[in-house]
């Protein structure tokens, strides 16, 4: 190096904490975050604490991610203080989390706090009464505070919603998507029929994504379209009660819960249709995924969904736990092939607002804004 060079700033240390790192919305979030982040500028780890929780560990390794749990000494909030001063920011993505990371950064010396992110990716009643007063009580120490959706940050105490910004994330539209080729493929694979009508649902099976509602609702459906396959991508506390409830309804091979997969692009191609079915949404990945694959989407009107499907333009919403309404939706757009290719090409249009590199920009530029004004501040 001349004398005349200027060496490169380090990069800025950044820590994202989560709970886990099991398939769900906001830890697929982190992977899409980490495929399109800048390696050169920022130094990113991730840290959760749930040891059941591990499929995503070495995905976000392989994309240049140091990745760690917390609580192999039996503390986690003792590993997680004893770590914070190696960071410039930590970023959390968890409400309960969020609460102990702001009041244990405030237990270190000045000069050795790193800044505090949080982004809310679920509307507060779907929080305990504890996890609620804590990030009550904490929220307004965050140097930057984010919300998912709109719908998400109506469902904080206004108090501080009013410090919280809408930040929409997205997926990595820059991925190659399944060939044409997929569509028939993975169908064989699955022993559905070309001319099956196929709806797909990707969403854990826990009480907000309300399974029940949509089983209901593909009863209905199998009446009037017999041939018609339903897919359930995910897993969760409620597999043995969700089990027992389809053999009850005897939806037999027409209703499959096929777990955890990691070929979900694969399986939207095969599909005709997506569906959820929920009582309590973010704004879920999963939706994004299907605008991206061109899917028409019929879905509750809860949450943030309402911010990626336009009723009538790019699927349907109905009232959440109607499973008639729902059932009446999917038998709409499963009947009438030009209605669906309407709204698939909507979809598709759809998904560029949903570019997780515009996401990650700005998260970053924050991150500098704040690295610079704690260093001014020192």
């Amino acid at each position: 190096m001349t004398s005349r060079e200027t060496p490169s700033p380090a990069p800025i240390r950044v820590l994202w904490l989560i709970k886990g790192l099991g398939p769900g919305g906001a830890e697929q979030l982190l992977l899409s975050s980490a495929e399109v982040a800048d390696h050169s500028a920022f130094d990113y780890d991730v840290a959760f604490v749930r040891p059941d929780k591990d499929q995503l560990v070495h995905p976000l390794r392989d994309r240049d991610v140091d990745v760690y749990r917390l609580g192999d000494s039996g503390r986690w909030l003792t590993d997680l203080r004893g770590r914070l001063r190696d960071y410039d920011i930590v970023h959390v993505h968890s409400p309960l989390l969020a609460g102990a990371v702001r009041l244990l950064v405030r237990t270190l010396p000045r000069g050795r706090r790193p800044a505090v992110v949080s982004t809310e990716h679920n509307v507060w009643s779907n929080f305990s009464r504890p996890t609620r007063l804590l990030n009550a009580v904490t929220g307004g120490m965050d140097d930057k505070r984010w919300a998912v959706s709109g719908e998400v940050k109506r469902s904080m105490w206004p108090r501080l919603a009013q410090r919280t910004e809408v930040l929409r994330h997205g997926i990595n539209l820059g991925t190659t998507l399944p060939p044409a080729s997929s569509r028939a493929e993975t169908r064989q694979r699955l022993g559905i029929a070309m001319d099956a009508p196929v709806v797909i649902c990707v969403a854990n099976l826990r009480k907000e994504k309300d399974y029940p509602n949509l089983m209901r609702a593909a009863h209905q459906v199998l009446e009037q379209e017999p041939a018609a396959v339903f897919l359930a991508v995910g897993q969760g506390p409620l597999e043995t009660e969700l089990a027992a409830l389809h053999t009850r309804m005897g939806l037999g091979d027409r209703f499959r819960f096929l777990g955890y997969r990691e070929d979900v692009r694969a399986l939207l191609s095969a599909a005709d249709v997506f569906a959820l079915g929920s009582l309590q949404e973010g704004l879920p990945v999963a939706i994004m995924e299907a605008l991206h694959q061109g899917l028409p989407i019929v879905a509750t009107d809860v949450g943030g969904v309402g911010e990626a499907v336009t009723d009538g333009v790019n699927g349907f919403l109905v009232a959440p736990s109607d499973s008639g309404a729902l059932a009446s939706a999917l038998i709409a757009v499963l009947e009438d092939p030009e209605l669906r290719h309407r709204l698939g090409v909507a979809s598709r249009t759809r998904a560029a607002e949903f570019d997780i590199r515009q996401t990650v920009a700005l998260e970053e530029d924050v991150y500098k804004r704040l690295v610079r004004e704690r260093a001014a501040a020192l």
